[in-house]
């Protein structure tokens, strides 16, 4: 009899972020550093006759629409499984945030999947079923930070000497009351000038002197450049992040489309007041989380 399996999906943090060029399929092209944190959901995978989710948070759909399920699907197609699983997932990661939470599920859920079944996909083909369901679940699946390109789908693994420098890191994550829509996100920026779009060229200019520099801090590789489009709606965001620079000296940026942002904190700097003024700007809805770069 098979066991059931509880398996951690871990939440994302885009340090850099380039959007160079919207594709002609509709999707766009990006170079981008991402880093998972040590803070994330939780699925927990039993067999079933059939594929069922439900969640800890109510306001997560476990209809077909969840990306647990489509996950389910796509993997009883690629390997030609007849059975089912129960899934339960504790959610800790907010949606809408840009802090991968749908898409690190999804992947927990292939890989639970795996173990259920008894059946396995060869590493290229569970990067294809991951691909398929959204350009965020690639990354997911190999360990440490990782270079983003294409609209997602090209993974590969940071340089070590630059991956020892994320590794660890002290982080804080912050979230208003509300989300962004990563497609209302998208289109804003392929609506503004060409100068929205960050060229190629300089953008793996930027990531190459960042790598080879032994030197550079993470700090150094921050950028993004989706977040003009999203503070020129939501200024809530930019009022708070210029607060954090100017009253704790931080570096705070927004992650993937938003709307969740993050600063690192150096050594034993107390979160107490950050958490303070970041609740005194956006109410006691707003979601604050320590955690570490993986």
């Amino acid at each position: 009899m098979v066991s059931p399996i509880s398996l951690f999906a871990p939440a994302k943090l885009n340090l850099f972020l380039a959007i160079t060029g919207r594709r002609k399929d509709g999707f766009h092209d990006l170079v981008s550093v991402v880093a998972k944190l040590d803070f994330g959901d939780t699925l927990h995978t039993e067999p079933a006759d059939a594929f069922s989710l439900t969640c800890s948070d109510p306001a997560v759909p476990g209809d077909e629409s969840n990306l647990v399920l489509k996950a389910a699907r796509a993997f009883a197609v690629a390997t030609q499984w007849e059975g089912g699983a129960r899934f339960y997932l504790e959610k800790r990661i907010p949606m809408g945030a840009g802090l991968g939470g749908g898409s690190s599920d999804a992947v927990a859920a292939l890989r639970a999947l795996t173990s259920v079944s008894t059946r396995s996909l060869e590493p290229e083909s569970l990067a294809q079923v991951a691909a398929q369901l959204g350009s965020d679940c690639p990354l997911f699946l190999p360990n440490g930070p990782v270079i983003m390109r294409g609209r997602g789908e090209q993974v590969e693994a940071l340089p070590e000497r630059a991956a020892g420098r994320l590794r660890g890191r002290r982080v804080i994550v912050f979230k208003p009351g509300f989300g962004i829509s990563t497609p209302w996100a998208y289109a804003r920026l392929a609506a503004g000038k060409p100068a929205s779009y960050l060229l190629v060229a300089e953008a793996e200019a930027r990531l190459a002197a960042w790598v080879a520099d032994p030197e550079a801090p993470a700090e150094a590789i921050l950028f993004n450049n989706m977040e003009p489009p999203a503070f020129a709606k939501f200024v809530a965001l930019p009022v708070l992040l210029e607060q954090l620079r100017s009253e704790f000296g931080l570096a705070p940026r927004m992650s993937g489309s938003g709307s969740a942002c993050f600063a690192f904190l150096d050594g034993q700097m107390a979160m107490a007041p950050v958490v303070e003024a970041i609740r005194a700007a956006w109410g006691v809805s707003a979601f604050v989380q320590e955690a570490r770069l993986s």
